[in-house]
């Protein structure tokens, strides 16, 4: 009895002591809205890592959803965003504008928009967000332009690609 006890301990002791592992995903999704002649950007990501990004890069307290939150903490994400996703479209390089965030659950919604575009064949995405602090870090990709799906997983290691709608 007492060995089965023991042992019982022995293999609790030991499965309680695995971490569970946190991965590490934002989405970026690209949708072409022809008739305004615009390209539409949602990107979520787990607050606590783009909150722990934040504060260490710009060395500040962002304290998102707490009374004590950054009042002017769109600077912040907008530098971020700026300095981390770029894109081009059919070859050439755009500017996008920052719209706002919101707030759901333990995620942030951004919402960024690339003016003026006509038509397009291809979309570059270079897509760095949080694989400075987390090198697992995945961003999965997912555009539609017409009646066109295209999806792509950026890593690190991998931070570009081009998706082609001819």
């Amino acid at each position: 009895m007492k060995s089965k006890f023991f042992f019982l301990l022995f293999v609790s002791v030991g499965l309680l002591s695995f971490n569970v592992h946190k991965y590490y995903l934002s989405l970026t999704q690209i949708k072409f809205k022809e008739e305004q002649k615009s390209v539409q950007i949602i990107i979520n990501v787990f607050m606590d890592d783009i909150e722990l990004a934040l504060n260490k890069d710009y060395n500040i307290d962002l304290q998102l959803t707490t009374k004590k939150e950054l009042k002017d903490n769109n600077v912040y994400f907008e530098k971020y965003l700026k300095d981390k996703l770029q894109f081009k479209i059919n070859g050439e390089s755009k500017v996008y504008n920052y719209l706002g965030k919101e707030y759901d659950g333990d995620l942030v919604f951004f919402y960024l928009e690339i003016e003026n575009i006509a038509s397009i064949t291809t979309i570059e995405v270079a897509n760095n967000i949080l694989t400075f602090h987390f090198p697992t870090q995945q961003n999965l990709i997912k555009s539609k332009v017409g009646a066109k799906n295209k999806s792509v997983l950026l890593t690190k290691e991998n931070a570009n690609s081009v998706l082609n709608f001819n």
